[in-house]
């Protein structure tokens, strides 16, 4: 007899916390490729972009996911983010919310026991670029005030190249809404009020290649020349437990392609 008993199984090592964020660039265009990427993945968390849906207008089975608490915020062909949570991290369903400061369903946000974790959309800038700004500086606030409050995750598409070495050489232009330094100096009023981490620079402070979106002409995205404009961004207490964070450039037909980060939270 090996002496194993139904009483003291081999105990089996949680996995990692994963969490993936995607700028879809349209639901219903791209909602078989979604439950790819969590078939693919299997992610604790999915924060999803640019839904351009509202709940009504997406199939049954992709409103609910299987395994997942799901939560779409958005409406017709505009905007919107989504937030999922596995059901094998949070058994209840959370409660999802929304800051005062959201408009044009731009955020969702559920606190977890390990996390806060907000799914955001910051708008382009391009039309209205006060509103742009307006919106980031109630994001700095946001960060600020949670600060205090427990671990934060902010995940999705910040419209901001944040440095230089975020825009490929030739599509650097210095006056272009996303690499304006006003927008660059409030990413990172951002990062020090809410003392959050950029992840994915983090851990690869010389990756002049790590874009996350590509203009769709020309072969940009085949080329890597683009821009990084989706993040993860994590207090530093949980910075210290990232595994990795990696943008998947060849990922699906969106002009955005998905990151996934890892984070070792048993010892949280």
């Amino acid at each position: 007899m090996s002496g194993k008993t139904d009483a003291d199984p081999t105990p089996r090592a949680p996995e990692p916390m994963k969490i993936a964020t995607w700028n879809v660039n349209g639901i219903r265009a791209r909602q078989a490729q979604v439950q790819e990427l969590i078939d693919r993945e299997k992610p604790d968390v999915v924060c999803l972009q640019e839904i351009k849906a509202s709940i009504d207008q997406l199939p049954v089975w992709l409103c609910e996911l299987e395994g997942y608490w799901c939560y779409w915020h958005g409406s017709m062909g505009y905007s919107g983010v989504g937030l999922h949570v596995s059901k094998a991290l949070a058994p209840e369903r959370p409660v999802f919310e929304h800051p005062a400061f959201d408009y044009e369903n731009r955020i969702v946000l559920v606190r977890l026991p390990v996390a806060t974790i907000a799914s955001v959309y910051v708008p382009n800038g391009g039309k209205d670029f006060p509103a742009k700004m307006r919106f980031l500086a109630a994001l700095e606030q946001f960060a600020i005030d949670h600060r205090s409050a427990g671990p934060l995750i902010i995940c999705g598409d910040i419209n901001i190249a944040r440095t230089e070495m975020d825009v490929h050489p030739k599509e650097r232009k210095p006056r272009a809404v996303g690499q304006l330094p006003e927008e660059r100096v409030q990413l990172e009023r951002i990062l020090e009020g809410g003392g959050l981490v950029d992840v994915g620079r983090a851990l690869e402070p010389g990756n002049d290649q790590m874009f996350t979106w590509w203009a769709p002409w020309r072969n940009l995205r085949q080329r890597n020349i683009g821009w990084r404009l989706d993040y993860v961004l994590a207090s530093q207490s949980l910075y210290g437990k990232v595994q990795s964070c990696v943008v998947l450039r060849e990922f699906g037909t969106s002009d955005h392609g998905p990151v996934i980060a890892r984070f070792d939270v048993l010892n949280l």
